[in-house]
């Protein structure tokens, strides 16, 4: 009898402790998901303003162009150098709130496990993308770096390198909101 207690009152000090690491992962993987959130959340609005400033650029670019017949190349480039910052940072904010493209009508008559496990894979395979596309555009802003790039068209905007050292950038924010998805999909697959 004192042995069978014994023997449980190990496996119950075991599974405390497994309980207790496994708590103090979950934490962690909170406070990292959390943290990444909230960064996204940041970068998305301060980037939300740029949506403003290319509502107003083309607003003006239209006025002086049909009413004055000015218009400047700098200026239409601009409108096209401020949309990649928007797509960039902005994708891991639609990400992060889930305003995304998904199929909803299928989507919806999803039980909530299927929906985590959905949500798991899509952030997983996102993700992967992510890293893809990281890897495969550092030589092409290496390269916009080297050869001092900017526009070919006279009077467009110098250092185009510039904006396209913004796709690593923005795929990076992307990835780091894919895994925040992800570590939010675990933890609803492990409630009960």
């Amino acid at each position: 009898m004192r042995g069978r207690a014994t023997a449980r009152r190990c496996t119950t000090a075991r599974s405390v402790a497994a309980d207790s690491s496994q708590s103090s992962g979950a934490r962690a993987a909170a406070g990292l998901r959390a943290g990444i959130e909230r960064f996204v959340d940041v970068v998305g609005m301060a980037t939300s303003w740029v949506a403003l400033v290319i509502v107003f650029l083309m607003a003006i670019n239209v006025v002086l162009r049909y009413l004055f017949s000015i218009g400047t190349v700098w200026s239409q480039e601009l409108e096209w150098h401020l949309l990649v910052p928007l797509v960039l940072f902005g994708m891991s904010y639609a990400l992060r709130h889930g305003d995304h493209v998904r199929v909803d009508i299928v989507y919806t008559r999803f039980s909530d496990r299927t929906k985590a496990i959905v949500d798991l894979v899509s952030a997983l395979l996102t993700a992967a993308i992510s890293i893809l596309v990281i890897w495969l555009s550092i030589h092409y802003v290496q390269q916009a770096w080297a050869i001092d790039e900017g526009s070919p068209d006279p009077g467009g905007i110098p250092h185009r390198y510039l904006i396209k050292s913004l796709i690593p950038i923005g795929f990076a924010l992307l990835f780091a909101q894919a895994v925040a998805s992800a570590i939010g999909c675990v933890e609803k697959l492990r409630r009960p």
